[in-house]
């Protein structure tokens, strides 16, 4: 992408465009910000190919309620677009820049810069501790089946097999997590990070995958246990001060992770990541590690309740329908979307989609 001649072309629409700042929180945050907390901004570059009739993009945006692990700065954007607007989906809140060019534009484009901060984050799960309550109705959705996370069959035969003489949740949320660690593998021929089927995975006992289906798979298997659980779609925006396999910085545009966590009664949501023990499996060097390997077991504890937060987190949305779009409803957000003329471009493709991710912290 010829980011020099994006920034020309943008140039004109960036005075009126940079006014319309992120829904609702004004400027970016300019406070200091408490100790071990670090700001980052993200930038999304789209330069859409070869359109045909009206182009709509989807960028997705950071988490819109703040968390005790990130905070919103906001968003700004640029472009030729001539309807840019935040949308906010109504089950999950997952905040999108949705985005149309009329036909009569042919070199539609759009930048997204969005800032936060992240705060590293760790749950003792060897001690119950006070935390804001869940409301039940919230809770519920979070043990519902979507599209690719059903939660009968082979998936809840599964569940029963490994919690079996398990009382509580966290004792059933570590054995599930135990198992996948033990029977699981990351596959690096699959595309993307997955596409989180977890029926198929278990009734093929193909157990390879990435971290869509591995985390996938925890909150499947978590739901059909009564354990209210969800996968967090992001983005890692720096290296890891701990495993050279879990960072990556500058050009992000394909850093894309999702992570997941439980819900128990006295601790609140866990973050849980047994895709990336996998991953520290097979990519940490020196390579060949295996599941005694002291890095590898030092990984397994830690991503049992807790997360470095060189990431953003997006979204928990499953089954999006995008607005205006034309397609299906996505599985999960966590990538660029683009249409020209109804017809979805490949968002695993960046080169012929032409999108470019970049990350610095601030």
């Amino acid at each position: 992408m010829k980011r020099r001649a994006f920034l020309g072309a943008a140039a004109a629409s960036s005075v009126a465009m940079l006014a319309a700042l992120r829904e609702g929180d004004g400027a970016w945050a300019a406070e200091t910000p408490a100790p071990g907390w670090r700001t980052f901004e993200v930038t999304t570059r789209l330069e859409i190919l070869d359109p045909s009739g009206v182009t709509r993009a989807w960028v997705p945006l950071p988490l819109m309620a703040d968390t005790d692990y990130q905070k919103r700065l906001g968003d700004t954007w640029d472009g030729n677009a001539s309807a840019p607007r935040v949308w906010r989906d109504p089950r999950y809140d997952a905040g999108v820049l949705s985005a149309e060019w009329p036909s009569a534009v042919k070199a539609p484009q759009l930048q997204v810069v969005s800032r936060f901060r992240t705060l590293d984050r760790a749950v003792d799960v060897t001690a119950h501790r006070a935390h804001a309550r869940e409301k039940a109705r919230s809770l519920a959705q979070y043990l519902e089946p979507t599209k690719l996370l059903p939660t009968d069959g082979i998936v809840a035969q599964t569940a029963r097999e490994i919690t079996q003489g398990k009382a509580t949740r966290l004792d059933k949320a570590r054995a599930i997590y135990e198992w996948i660690v033990e029977n699981t593998f990351r596959d690096p021929k699959v595309r993307g990070c997955g596409t989180g089927d977890i029926k198929t995975m278990l009734e093929t006992r193909y157990l390879g995958g990435k971290c869509a289906d591995l985390n996938a798979l925890f909150v499947g298997l978590a739901r059909s246990a009564g354990i209210p659980a969800r996968e967090i779609f992001g983005l890692r925006v720096a290296e890891s001060k701990e495993f050279k396999s879990l960072g990556r910085a500058g050009d992000v545009t394909k850093a894309q992770h999702c992570r997941a966590e439980f819900h128990d009664e006295g601790l609140g949501w866990v973050p849980v990541d047994p895709a990336d023990v996998r991953k520290v499996v097979l990519e940490e060097p020196p390579t060949g590690r295996t599941l005694d390997d002291p890095v590898v077991q030092k990984a397994r504890r830690k991503l049992f309740g807790a997360w470095e937060m060189n990431y953003v987190a997006y979204n928990h949305a499953h089954d999006l329908a995008l607005p205006g779009a034309s397609g299906p409803p996505l599985p999960f957000l966590m990538y660029p979307q683009c249409e020209t003329a109804g017809a979805r471009k490949d968002s695993l493709d960046p080169v012929t989609f032409k999108y470019e991710i970049t990350s610095r912290e601030v």
